[in-house]
């Protein structure tokens, strides 16, 4: 495992890697960066529009250009959008920036996660289940590619997967 004083969460939509990373980040010590946030933040719209308005590549190069800026700190929690693995040279940094620990949730609990979210366009328009499973079966094997630890979810809520999430970082993950 990456013995890095960063601790980078990679995973789907839906699979906990902003209310996780937030925990995590309190009961370690280390301030929490949302790499979507910081996005929004920056350019004062929301992914939606920034889809909608630029289109995914525009919205890609952003996202590369953050996470090189926000993975060069030291000692944080950073919680990755769902695609950003999928640029190689985003893989790299996250392989050699950070541990990563990798959220994994099945699509029924994805399903069951986003019932209520209209903001992510990736996950837009009908079938979502269909669009869940594609994107798994598209990202899934990347996710495990980059990642150091991956940690199951167990349909529960956050405060029952904080401790099994902990107790697994606290096994492997040797802050330098």
């Amino acid at each position: 495992m990456n013995p890095s004083p960063n601790l980078f969460l990679v995973g789907p939509t839906g699979a906990g890697k902003t209310t996780i990373g937030q925990r995590l980040a309190a009961h370690y010590g280390l301030p929490f960066v949302d790499l979507d946030v910081e996005i929004e933040k920056r350019h004062g719209m929301s992914i939606a529009s920034m889809f909608e308005r630029e289109g995914e590549a525009t919205f890609r190069a952003r996202e590369s250009a953050h996470l090189d800026e926000f993975s060069l700190r030291q000692g944080i929690v950073l919680a990755t959008g769902a695609g950003a693995v999928m640029a190689g040279a985003n893989r790299e940094i996250l392989m050699t920036r950070g541990a990563v620990l990798m959220l994994a949730v099945e699509v029924d609990e994805q399903l069951d996660r986003l019932q209520h979210d209209t903001a992510r366009p990736m996950i837009a328009g009908g079938d979502r289940r269909g669009r869940l499973e594609a994107l798994a079966d598209a990202r899934n094997h990347v996710y495990e590619e980059v990642a150091d630890l991956i940690f199951r979810g167990r349909h529960e809520g956050p405060d029952d997967a904080l401790p099994r999430a902990v107790a697994l970082l606290d096994r492997h993950w040797r802050r330098a």
